[in-house]
């Protein structure tokens, strides 16, 4: 799209909350330079540019910071206007929208964190949470969808992008754990939008494969138990 100005994101492909930038960018058809900063370190310009934080992702407009994925992702559909809308026009729907992608933050994906530090003893208990939490967003998407195929209903919204950038890691965490986290038995809903989310023109090629994200998985594991022999 012309007339952008100067768009860079800060970040690290594998990181969901910088895929959701990636999708909503693709979505508004914004070309823009990616910066790709390396975990373990920071660059200057990461540190200069979310100095409260220190963390990706970061949207630079026209030299000026934004961030914070669902803060961006907001700033993205306001400031490129033109369509497809990601926010909800409705305001109750919009902020519908905003209390479940704070709930998949806040709530949910640390719940996938816990199921996996879990102990064998801990970890029955931890997969029901997990479950009941996915219970708890296939009837969102059966209210939010009104029948269509995404939360934003014929086209992916704030909603899906929230939720969608989370998939790469569910399904890694599926595949470490051998269970199933979202399946037909329990969100039969959520599973086909899933596969639909996954083959959306915005979302191809921005969320890792499974098998590089559970080696990445594995590789931090590591690290984190090296650290704590230290």
């Amino acid at each position: 799209m012309a007339g952008n100005g100067s768009v860079k994101l800060l970040g690290s492909s594998p990181s969901p909350y910088v895929n959701r930038v990636q999708i909503a960018l693709n979505l508004k058809s914004i070309d823009y330079e990616f910066l790709e900063e390396t975990f373990g370190s920071k660059t200057e310009l990461l540190l200069k540019s979310n100095p409260v934080h220190k963390k990706i992702p970061v949207l630079i407009h026209n030299d000026k910071p934004i961030c914070e994925s669902l803060i961006i992702v907001q700033y993205i559909d306001e400031q490129w206007s033109s369509a497809p809308t990601i926010l909800p026009t409705d305001p109750y729907d919009r902020a519908i929208a905003r209390f479940w992608a704070a709930y998949l933050d806040d709530k949910l994906f640390p719940s996938l964190r816990e199921y996996r530090m879990a102990s064998e003893e801990e970890k029955p208990a931890t997969l029901e949470r997990v479950k009941e939490g996915f219970s708890l967003l296939e009837e969102a998407f059966v209210k939010s969808s009104k029948g269509k195929t995404f939360f934003g209903g014929e086209n992916i919204g704030y909603l899906d992008i929230a939720f969608g950038s989370l998939l790469g890691w569910v399904k890694a965490g599926e595949k470490m754990a051998n269970v199933k986290f979202i399946d037909e038995s329990n969100t039969p809903n959520l599973v086909v939008w899933a596969k639909s989310f996954l083959l959306h023109d915005a979302v191809i090629g921005v969320i890792p494969e499974t098998d590089v994200l559970v080696e990445l998985a594995k590789k931090f594991a590591a690290m984190a138990k090296a650290q704590s022999k230290n």
